[in-house]
């Protein structure tokens, strides 16, 4: 499910922005974690009424998640790029569910505009689950149109799409609506827990952190005669560049968020070393296959980032800290050192699943009326991983006011399903650097 064309018209840059992040302790905390449903359904007046703006693997859970979330919870409309995929997500649902979501066939909504059909339906909480690149648009749409979001991670692919969702948080909270986004380790009870031992001070100061997402190789579809290049594109979006952020932004995200969250605070500067060895065939489009990146903070702390999406390697997805005092391996649940802990496992039995936890959090600040945004903290996280990427693919330092004010914009143009679409250069360091202004 896209738009048919990138974010075109970003809004105005507010030099103070790049401040925007003064952060609180975590989110879930904030509004009670796992309190389940935290206020009384009390049916019709507060009815949550979904709409889902991208039906592939990870807007079909989402859905499944908020439908599982709490009662009174129904969808009213879906919409999706391609039929198939609308098709495979009803059908998974409802065998999920045990019976039909009663979303009739006016209400699916199959095409690049589909996102307009959904928000114009009698919604009031959308989940948008759509490739990356279309995230800033398809959020102003939303919070314009009055809606309560879930937004999948990351919020953009590049410099201008981040700054145009800062603005959009700021009208967010102006129209009383509620945010949450899909970096769910942050509803996740363990990592609550560890993370508020560390900043009560269990291992001291942080002097050096680590991120891992090491793992293997992803899916990725054949090319069917009588697709055009949008098509092949759209449903190959990891490939692309434009489309996804490349693989530091799309998913390494989640373990720099976890960094950024312990530390509270974001990178300033970062080197990497990063490149293309094994994914060279062009099915593969113009990402890299490995990044390994030297974020520095404004306190002097390192944090030693890798992520790595190549088959027959050892995996490794993990986040720890080391402190003046003891050490975290925050993934685990974890510390060690003079305030040594460990989180009783059998907790974990109970925890609920944090992917649904982060619709129980959104649910319960809705109808509740508690305060709930998390667009400035993803957009932090984004930005995080896009300053990785442009130190990787420029070969250069690369630091956080470059970041933040870089004009680049990845998109090769305006975006259709019909006609011919260049695939763009993969980069190369030291030669085809990304721009930094």
């Amino acid at each position: 499910m896209t738009d048919e064309q990138r974010p075109a018209a970003m809004l105005p840059f507010d030099p103070l922005r790049r401040k925007f992040l003064k952060r609180g302790a975590g989110t879930a905390a904030t509004i009670g974690l796992a309190s389940t449903f935290g206020t009384a359904y009390a049916a019709g007046s507060d009815e949550i009424r979904i709409g889902l703006i991208g039906a592939g693997g990870r807007g079909t859970g989402a859905l499944r998640n908020a439908l599982e979330a709490a009662p009174g919870v129904r969808v009213v409309a879906i919409g999706d790029a391609f039929q198939d995929n609308l098709d495979k997500s009803v059908a998974a649902i409802e065998a999920k569910i045990g019976k039909p979501i009663g979303v009739p066939a006016e209400r699916r909504f199959v095409g690049l505009d589909a996102y307009k059909q959904v928000l114009a339906q009698d919604i009031n909480y959308v989940i948008l689950a759509t490739p990356p690149a279309f995230r800033p648009e398809h959020l102003r749409a939303a919070i314009e149109a009055g809606k309560h979001v879930f937004t999948e991670k990351p919020i953009a692919v590049d410099s201008p799409g981040v700054r145009q969702v800062l603005a959009l948080s700021d009208l967010a909270d102006s129209k009383g609506l509620k945010i949450a986004a899909g970096t769910q380790r942050r509803h996740q009870a363990g990592y609550l827990e560890t993370i508020q031992r560390i900043r009560d001070g269990a291992i001291g100061e942080i002097v050096a952190a680590r991120a891992y997402w090491n793992q293997g190789s992803l899916w990725h579809i054949d090319r069917l005669q009588g697709w055009s290049d949008g098509e092949w594109m759209l449903r190959n979006w990891l490939y692309f560049n434009w489309l996804a952020g490349d693989i530091i932004v799309e998913q390494h995200i989640h373990n720099m968020d976890v960094i950024n969250w312990a530390m509270n605070a974001h990178p300033v500067s970062a080197v990497s070393l990063a490149g293309r060895q094994v994914r060279t065939e062009a099915v593969f489009g113009n990402v890299y296959d490995h990044f390994a990146t030297d974020f520095e903070y404004e306190s002097g702390t390192h944090m030693i980032s890798m992520c790595r999406q190549i088959a027959g390697c050892a995996n490794n997805i993990s986040e720890a800290v080391v402190g003046t005092r003891g050490n975290a391996r925050v993934d685990q649940h974890v510390i060690t050192g003079a305030n040594a802990w460990k989180r009783d496992s059998r907790l974990a039995e109970s925890d609920v699943d944090p992917y649904m936890q982060e619709h129980v959090d959104l649910i319960s600040a809705i109808r509740g009326g508690k305060p709930l945004n998390e667009l400035k903290q993803v957009s932090e996280a984004t930005l995080t991983a896009i300053m990785g990427r442009m130190a990787g693919y420029s070969g250069s330092r690369v630091t956080w006011e470059e970041a933040l004010n870089s004009e680049e914009a990845l998109a090769p143009g305006p975006f259709a399903l019909s006609g011919s679409i260049k695939i763009p250069a993969v980069a190369m360091p030291g030669k085809a650097a990304e721009k930094t202004a």
